[in-house]
């Protein structure tokens, strides 16, 4: 079977794709290994509208039945090559379609630091949605300045003894002050400025953190230093990209490959918020409806 138009992730980008394709009534389908993507993990959502404040798991569960009620077709999967003629191959099997959204969202940055990946799920932790409550009276630290490092220090707050924001910067420039407030009002949580981790301490497990000017004794580490775009697919189609590797669209999501759309946090757009992915997910759905017809009728 070709569809019409073929979605390749399932975060809000690509959910909003799949409600707007699926009211088109186009011939979809929606591949993605996680359901709901980065957003997910999101503690808490404050600036999406109708919601005061919404956790990231029970928006996009929302998302996800919204698009279930639609019929549309999930498949949980990973996409690992694309051919021309825009013929799909995942781990198990291959699709082909007329049109393709890349909805691919981010992938967490790490530290690249000796022994990160032997104290992954020993201490050190890229989700405090996911993980907060096993820190449970500890002390654990938080490297990062963005609003998502800070919602995961106020969220492990509820649960640590203690915990440390460390930051390489000398004041939170890029987090909203709304944040920034509410953790300086928090008595549990303390800042420290101009450090950065440098080595990480323990034998099976982490046991703390060596950084420029100090050691901290902490049992867990949670790293919040932003995210890269997933780039496997769309430097198999070549794609064209900015100096930091994000797909470059036009405003009707278009991608330099004809045929190929792109939205969400993969894109270049300024604001990598759930709301701008969603407007760039409806976009998408709506030009491939749009060029769809076009070549029907040609």
């Amino acid at each position: 079977m070709k569809y019409d138009l073929i979605i390749i992730g399932g975060g809000p980008a690509g959910l909003t794709a799949a409600i707007y394709a699926a009211r088109y009534k186009l011939k979809i389908l929606l591949i993605t290994k996680i359901l709901g993507g980065i957003a997910l993990t999101a503690h808490k959502i404050c600036n999406f509208p109708t919601y005061q404040d919404v956790s990231g798991l029970k928006l996009m569960k929302q998302m996800e039945d919204h698009v279930k009620n639609l019929k549309v077709p999930i498949i949980n999967d990973e996409v690992i090559k694309i051919s021309k003629g825009f013929k799909l191959k995942t781990k198990n099997k291959t699709y082909e379609a007329k049109k393709i959204i890349l909805a691919l969202g981010t992938e967490r940055r790490k530290l690249n630091l000796l022994n990160e990946n032997k104290f992954l799920g020993h201490g050190i932790s890229y989700c405090a949605t996911c993980d907060a409550m096993f820190y449970k009276n500890k002390d654990v630290a938080v490297i990062g300045g963005s609003n998502s490092a800070l919602t995961a220090a106020l969220l492990l707050a509820e649960y640590a003894n203690q915990v440390y924001i460390i930051y390489r910067k000398d004041h939170f420039f890029r987090a909203d002050p709304a944040w920034v407030e509410q953790v300086e009002k928090n008595k549990k949580i303390k800042t420290i400025f101009n450090e950065q981790v440098t080595e990480l301490k323990g034998e099976k497990f982490l046991e703390g953190v060596k950084l420029k000017n100090q050691e901290l004794k902490v049992q867990g580490l949670f790293i919040e230093i932003g995210s890269i775009p997933d780039t496997k697919l769309s430097s198999q189609l070549n794609i064209k990209t900015d100096s930091k590797s994000y797909i470059i669209t036009d405003k009707q999501q278009r991608t330099s490959i004809e045929g190929v759309y792109a939205a969400g946090d993969i894109t270049n757009n300024s604001l990598k918020q759930i709301i701008t992915a969603c407007g760039q997910g409806a976009i998408a759905a709506y030009t491939s409806y749009q060029e769809l017809n076009l070549s029907n009728k040609s």
